[in-house]
């Protein structure tokens, strides 16, 4: 996607401070994070949403989680927790239509995260 700005900073296009990168995903740290540790893990591809997610896209979505995985541990967020999220849709919080994990740790994160108070 030409307009897509996750599928820039993928191709290389836009900076961003890269965390890890493979063939199929980059990780990179969020520019307003809400936590001490808050990176976006993104597919190569561009998916729009959690919705779009085919049959063919299974192992995709296996490597993304076992990123963000190797991530929490590479940041030392894994023992003391960390939250994993994905909104999916203008309703579920969605504001750029590329498939990302936010990943957030580092301090801990109660339910306001979760839009509770």
């Amino acid at each position: 996607m030409k307009d897509c700005i996750f599928c820039k900073i993928a191709g290389g296009e836009i900076p961003a401070e890269v965390v890890y990168e493979d063939e199929q995903v980059v990780a990179f740290n969020d520019l307003n994070p809400v936590a001490p540790v808050h990176i976006l893990l993104i597919p190569r591809l561009h998916i729009p949403s959690f919705d779009d997610i085919k049959p063919e896209h299974k192992e995709l979505m296996g490597h993304l989680a076992w990123v963000a995985g190797e991530l929490a541990r590479q940041k030392n967020i894994n023992e003391g927790g960390y939250r994993l999220i994905m909104n999916c849709g203008r309703d579920g919080g969605q504001e750029i239509f590329h498939l990302h994990f936010h990943l957030l740790g580092g301090k801990p994160l109660g339910s306001s995260l979760l839009g509770r108070e």
